[in-house]
């Protein structure tokens, strides 16, 4: 039985996001239009950005939690470029990782407590499901 450290990161947010995107996760009408963070220049270019991103949320809740929305608003964001003068870190937009969160919590995979949020064990079967999907198909091919 393998589960989420055994996998390759990319691999499995890429198809837990496929997965989210076929249970119709509820995304948010402000998401293509807005900014992931201060630290950035352009919205996301991805079309699939809103799944991505849920299922990267779900894969650090499931190696981190709990874990609270400061801490992955440091996660998600990045150095911002100030020509001369040095690079600073900026923190990632708060509402969309907020949203993330609650959409996961919806369909039962993360639970609030009051150390942060938890990963359920409907979120963990979830995501060792996918990742023995995801090692099978790498021994057969």
């Amino acid at each position: 039985m393998a589960n989420v450290k055994d996998v390759d990161p990319d691999a499995l947010i890429r198809k837990t996001a496929e997965k989210l995107k076929e249970a119709n996760i509820q995304k948010p009408a402000y998401v293509d239009f807005v900014k992931s963070g201060a630290g950035k220049d352009r919205v996301p270019q991805q079309e699939d950005f809103w799944y991505i991103r849920c299922a990267s949320l779900l894969r650090q809740v499931y190696l981190n939690g709990p874990i609270g929305i400061s801490r992955l608003r440091t996660r998600y964001g990045n150095r911002k470029e100030h020509g001369v003068r040095r690079h600073h870190h900026y923190k990632a937009g708060g509402s969309i990782i907020k949203d993330g969160l609650d959409a996961l919590e919806k369909l039962g995979y993360i639970k609030k407590t009051k150390a942060g949020r938890e990963i359920t064990n409907a979120g963990k079967a979830f995501l060792d499901k996918i990742s023995n999907e995801i090692l099978k198909g790498e021994k057969v091919a």
